[in-house]
């Protein structure tokens, strides 16, 4: 059960983190697999950078959220094209 709502809130997480970065998600599946790998990374940064623990649902979600805006900040600098002239 725990393993659909972290799909859940990874999807909302990422579909959101899209809207917010470049103003359109990249699709469902993309959406999911940016807030999921975002809820990882941002997890790892609150606690073992910073070295704040959370719990409960809207934390986690807020740590998904800047995980994934991590992310697709991220995508953003891979994909970018480079300035001709």
């Amino acid at each position: 059960m725990n393993f659909i709502v972290y799909l859940i809130i990874g999807g909302i997480a990422g579909w959101l983190a899209g809207k917010i970065m470049s103003g359109h998600g990249y699709g469902p599946i993309v959406d999911v697999i940016l807030g999921v790998g975002g809820g990882l990374l941002g997890g790892w940064i609150i606690s073992a950078v910073l070295g704040i623990q959370t719990s409960g649902l809207i934390a986690s979600f807020i740590v998904a959220l800047i995980g994934a805006c991590i992310l697709v900040a991220l995508l953003h600098l891979i994909r970018r094209q480079p300035i001709r002239s």
